[in-house]
């Protein structure tokens, strides 16, 4: 309900079909639009499944859960404005198209987050995923169906990032790792040479 659009959309070829019939300039917001729809239903119809898989009851443990939820809710937000936030959702290329200006050529960059990351938002959307004190049956499956989205969705985002960059990305994949953030100092100095 939520992947076959949220995937299906963001491949070149339905983009390039889709420009046909809708404007180029709030494709982009069409694509977030019909995906938010979709995660709102998946949400609103999800049922539980009351199997108990874990539950920490000791104050630790649930400060602990609930600040890598916090970290990973901040990761999720931060970096879309790391990359343009409003482009990303397709309020830039809209609002372009009304005051008619020219909307420019993406170019390549890793800012901060992404020199020790190439996907943060992702990262952070599974530390908000799996940080809970109390997990059941429910949302057990809900993560794993998410996290296994995330992971298939990401490959197919970086083979189109390559086809856009080329070399750039094809080096910066073998400079940053994809999820689990490098911290080494060797990783910062390159990624601070090409930057």
């Amino acid at each position: 309900m939520f992947g076959i659009p949220h995937s299906v959309m963001a491949r070149a070829g339905f983009k390039e079909y889709c420009r046909r019939i809708i404007p180029l300039p709030i494709e982009r917001s069409l694509y977030v639009f019909i995906a938010s729809v979709a995660l709102i239903a998946l949400s609103c119809l999800w049922q539980p499944i009351r199997f108990e898989i874990w539950n920490i009851k000791n104050d630790f443990g649930m400060y602990a859960t609930y600040s890598i939820f916090i970290i990973g809710l901040i990761l999720a937000v931060v970096s879309t404005f790391l990359i343009d936030h409003f482009e990303l959702f397709g309020l830039k290329q809209a609002w372009n198209y009304l005051k008619k200006t020219e909307s420019h050529n993406s170019e390549f960059v890793s800012p901060s987050l992404y020199r020790l990351v190439r996907h943060p938002m992702m990262f952070g959307m599974i530390l908000v995923l799996w940080s809970t004190p109390l997990m059941d049956l429910g949302h057990l499956i809900l993560s794993t169906g998410m996290t296994l989205y995330i992971v298939i969705g990401t490959f197919f985002e970086e083979r189109d990032l390559v086809r856009t960059f080329g070399e750039k990305y094809i080096q910066y994949k073998h400079e940053v790792p994809m999820f689990l953030p490098s911290f080494t100092l060797k990783q910062r100095m390159k990624s601070e040479k090409k930057v």
